[in-house]
This record gives C-alpha cells, sequence and structure tokens, in this order.
C-alpha cells in the first residue's frame, strides 16, 4: 500500500493503534528470536535428561534382563576311567555286516 502524503501515512499508522487497541509504546512480547533461544535451552535440557535416563537406568536394566535369558552351557569334563576299562575299550565290538550278493 503506498501513500500519497506522511500525513497519510500517519493516520493510517494511528489507526491500526486505535483499532487494535495497542500502544506504541508498549512491548507487544516476546520476539521470534528470544522465543527460539527459549525452546532450544528446553530442548537441550530434555535431550540431557533422556541421555541421563538411558546411561542410568535403561541401558543396566537391559544388560541384567539379557543376563537372565543367557543359558551357560555346564563344561564337559572327561570323565576318569580306570586304566583297565580303557584298554578294553580299544578292541572293535561291532563288524560291518558284508553283503552276501556282492560276495557272490
Amino acid at each position: 500500500m503506498h501513500f500519497k502524503t506522511h500525513t497519510e501515512a500517519m493516520e493510517n499508522i494511528l489507526d491500526f493503534f486505535l483499532y487494535n487497541e495497542i500502544s506504541p509504546k508498549e512491548k507487544l512480547g516476546p520476539t521470534g528470536r528470544t522465543i527460539e533461544a527459549k525452546l532450544l535451552k528446553r530442548i537441550n535440557a530434555v535431550i540431557a535428561i533422556m541421555r541421563d535416563v538411558e546411561k542410568t537406568q535403561t541401558k543396566p536394566t537391559v544388560a541384567m534382563l539379557q543376563s537372565l535369558f543367557v543359558i551357560d552351557e555346564p563344561n564337559k569334563k572327561p570323565l576318569i576311567v580306570e586304566k583297565k576299562y580303557a584298554e578294553e575299550k580299544k578292541e572293535v565290538r561291532f563288524r560291518e555286516k558284508r553283503n552276501l550278493k556282492n560276495e557272490l
């Protein structure tokens, strides 16, 4: 919108203040930059809280739960066998059955 004179522009500015019931001397509130800075601070605080919860609660709890589900196999120890029984086992107890059809 272009105004022909400064007086016309000033009249429109004053009308704007009267219509919106605001004073040119009063503050309209925080600007976009200050709101953004406050939000970033709060977001950083939330991130810090989440990291702390993860370190102190989540990871230790997961580790404990995983340790409950891990099945440890018992150590297999070789059997202690008397010497005379150990020597007897070296003998072959079973032999293959020969196929009679192949021999004929």
